[in-house]
């Protein structure tokens, strides 16, 4: 089993937001999940596309990670599906899944990912977005364990 990282575009600096991501942060076990916030470059995608660029690269020193980038007109699941999805793709692979800035994602890296997810129709800030990715990862795990939290 692989690792799971969110690379995501600028600071949470939300205390409540941030207390109920680390309690779901601290809930996930497997697959393991790290958070990398990337400097916001007041909406300069050539910048920001570097910014996460270089970060990918850390991440990808000794592997080949599956790039998933958060995105309004990405592939849709359900909380189910998603919990299939995402076992059987981290079960070959490390994934790096990407939150971009408020202009959503620069060329550079949507030429870069493999897949584009979408947690709703509807949008939200990239705070919401960022506590909704975690809480969907717990709750991915949960579902594959048997767990009735998804109930």
């Amino acid at each position: 089993m692989k690792d799971l990282h969110l690379i995501v575009v600028g600071k949470l600096n939300d205390k409540n937001i941030e207390e109920l991501e680390r309690d779901y942060f601290k809930r996930i076990t497997a697959p393991k999940l790290f958070i990398h916030e990337v400097k916001a470059h007041s909406e300069d995608l050539v910048k920001e596309a570097r910014e996460v660029m270089s970060k990918i690269d850390d991440i990808a020193k000794n592997e080949n990670p599956y790039i998933v980038l958060l995105m309004e007109k990405g592939k849709q699941f359900t909380s189910v599906d998603f919990s299939k999805w995402l076992s059987g793709v981290y079960e070959r692979q490390s994934m790096v899944f990407v939150i971009g800035g408020a202009s959503g994602h620069g060329e550079a890296v949507i030429k870069r990912a493999h897949f584009k997810l979408s947690l709703s129709e509807l949008t939200y800030p990239h705070k919401l977005a960022r506590l909704l990715f975690v809480e969907q990862i717990y709750r991915a795990q949960t579902i594959v364990a048997g767990h009735p939290y998804n109930k």
